[in-house]
């Protein structure tokens, strides 16, 4: 059973807590209020040196430059220790492609806070939030632990919804930037 009292809605502000992560080789301390006024991505996975997780981290990693050209920084977070990240990301060529910070969850604070905990695991399922600058979930997706994420269709939902809240208009299913949008209440509108 997860602890689904805290779990997030869409459109609701992210709470702004304290987490030590591992990035650019060292263990910091952050919140999620430092993040305030650009796109954010928080990927919460089950667990370092496992099997599916590193595909999806490897290919956020490739993606990465992609992500920050839209604006948007990417959080990977997971129940382990900043420690633990960094032994895994020393000891796996996949992990080491990581440039976006590792955050360190062992007490399970962020993951209960956004609804995907695992409370007899101690682990998190995949669950996936998008936050505009505003710290507003736009997007949220959870998965049972055995199904990977695409790291391509984030960056196609973060792409909808940086046009979504620009423009005013809405993005139908399989949108992609320079697609046709719908104003609401009307029909498809052509190409920008």
């Amino acid at each position: 059973m997860t602890d689904t009292t805290h779990t997030p809605l869409i459109n609701t502000v992210i709470p702004d807590l304290a987490f030590k992560a591992f990035h650019d080789d060292e263990v910091k301390t952050m919140k999620l209020a430092d993040f305030r006024g650009k796109w954010l991505v928080l990927m919460f996975y089950p667990a370092d040196f496992t099997f599916v997780c590193p595909t999806e981290l490897e290919e956020l990693a490739d993606l990465y430059d992609t992500f920050r050209e839209e604006g948007a920084e990417i959080l990977s977070v997971s129940t382990d220790t900043e420690y633990v990240h960094k032994a895994w990301h020393d000891a796996s060529p996949s992990i080491k492609k990581i440039r976006f910070p590792m955050v360190a969850d062992p007490t399970g604070t962020l993951s209960r806070a956004f609804g995907v905990y695992i409370e007899q695991a101690g682990l998190a399922f995949r669950g996936t939030f998008l936050i505009d600058p505003d710290g507003k979930i736009k997007t949220m997706e959870v998965h049972d632990n055995g199904i990977g994420r695409s790291g391509q269709e984030l960056l196609r939902k973060l792409q909808a919804a940086k046009y979504v809240r620009q423009y005013g208009e809405v993005c139908p299913a399989g949108w992609r930037p320079g697609g046709k949008t719908l104003k609401p209440g009307l029909h498809l509108v052509g190409k920008i």
